[in-house]
């Protein structure tokens, strides 16, 4: 069986991350048969330099685009239905606020040690857009290690220290330099760039040309 590595940029705080994923995972199961599947995860931030209490998502997302909250709130409104449909959890996707993601993507780090990557970052992108929480808050990020059965105490560790801190930034510093400017990102086999999150027919297409090469 041939194996195809597939390097996914994206952040927590992206919900078409979310919705990519859950996308590449159909286009993964139709695939299985033939090949092996191989997923890294790799951070990006939306939103570097956020500090501070949160902002309510949509008229943060209005400002950022210049764009009015009504036309944000139906933006995510189709998100939602998009989700829905994918069975991912998008019920609290516009009463987030906004937050700094750079410590979530620390314990996804930690988690990718303990073989639990995907499912750590599933973990958070509920959190987030399913339940609305912080996911700056070192209790959540400890909460979303529990759930996934992974040492509560060792997840606060990593969080109360700087592990996994230059491993993140070499992450991102490596990715922009290598052109990515807007996430999710999907790289197959170190060679082929899958921008967006793109319908599960086109992502199957681009596997099986990747797969062929």
């Amino acid at each position: 069986m041939k194996t195809i590595q597939i390097d996914i940029v994206s952040d927590i705080a992206c919900p078409w991350c979310a919705i990519g994923y859950a996308r590449l995972e159909l286009a993964m199961a139709r695939l299985a048969p033939v090949y092996e599947f191989i997923v890294e995860w790799h951070a990006f931030e939306l939103n570097p330099d956020h500090s501070g209490a949160g902002e309510p998502i949509l008229p943060a997302l209005a400002r950022k685009y210049g764009r009015s909250e009504e036309e944000m709130r139906s933006s995510q409104s189709e998100m939602m239905t998009i989700a829905k449909e994918l069975g991912v959890n998008f019920e609290k996707l516009q009463e987030r606020l906004t937050c700094n993601t750079f410590d979530a993507h620390r314990l996804v780090k930690w988690a990718g040690e303990q073989g639990r990557q995907t499912q750590m970052k599933q973990t958070l992108f509920e959190a987030y857009f399913g339940r609305a929480e912080d996911v700056s808050d070192h209790d959540v990020l400890v909460r979303c290690a529990e759930v996934l059965g992974l040492d509560p105490a060792k997840a606060k560790g990593v969080l109360e220290s700087d592990q996994y801190a230059r491993v993140v930034r070499e992450d991102e510093a490596t990715y922009q330099q290598a052109g990515v400017t807007a996430v999710p990102a999907f790289i197959i086999n170190s060679k082929y760039l899958i921008s967006g999150a793109q319908e599960p027919d086109t992502l199957v297409q681009a596997l099986q040309e990747a797969g062929t090469d």
